[in-house]
């Protein structure tokens, strides 16, 4: 049981551990990765619940596991390794969205892959074997998108993603939204989360056309 508590007290610190992108963005007290999670763990079941032939118990479980191996792994996003020094060059940057070689995206993921695996295994290190081998399996599952589950809550949590953004935006108007739209368009696919991101659109941008995010 102690180690138990302990794995427990680990993941506790995902309360206090803001998400990078919006400190990047200088969002004033940005949400933390387990608020993330909560929300993500939310959509993921209640838009899951739409589709035919999902397992909601393994849906749900993939959402509450997929980031916790950033307690010590750490939040990384896609301008790490081309943030600016100035702060007028990083407001810049963030009104367009990073564009790597095929070859820059397959290391960058290698790498984070690497990181985040090592981070899990230290986090579940001394959970009870059976344990331990399920949420391996779940984040594996995410990460690679072995079973509907999988790849359907990959997409819900970056539609998670999305909706912070819309909301960060109508409420500071930052960040901006024109790179979001043009990342969303490359990724996103299931018809249900499309039907989602459409009424996003009307509920928080009714009066303008994609192409007129700024």
């Amino acid at each position: 049981m102690r180690n138990i508590l302990d794995f427990c007290v680990e993941v506790g610190k995902l309360k206090r551990m803001p998400r990078r992108g919006w400190v990047i963005n200088q969002i004033k007290n940005p949400e933390s990765i387990a608020e993330h999670i909560f929300r993500a763990a939310i959509m993921g079941w209640v838009l899951g619940g739409k589709k035919r032939g999902i397992n909601m118990e393994k849906l749900i479980k993939i959402a509450l596991i997929h980031d916790l191996c950033e307690v010590h792994a750490g939040d990384t996003t896609p301008y790490d390794s081309i943030l600016p020094k100035s702060k007028k060059s990083l407001k810049a940057l963030m009104k367009t969205w990073p564009r790597f070689s095929n070859s820059e995206k397959r290391e960058k993921a290698a790498n984070k892959y690497k990181k985040e695996k090592a981070g899990l295994e230290k986090l579940i290190s001394k959970l009870p074997l059976g344990l331990k081998k399920e949420m391996r399996g779940l984040w594996l599952d995410y990460e690679k998108g072995l079973t509907p589950e999988g790849r359907f809550f990959k997409q819900a949590d970056r539609m998670e993603n999305f909706l912070q953004a819309y909301e960060y935006w109508k409420k500071f108007k930052n960040p901006p939204l024109a790179p979001w739209w043009l990342w969303a368009r490359e990724f996103f696919d299931d018809p249900i989360l499309l039907e989602f991101m459409d009424a996003m659109e009307i509920k928080f941008h009714p009066y303008k056309s994609n192409n007129e995010h700024q």
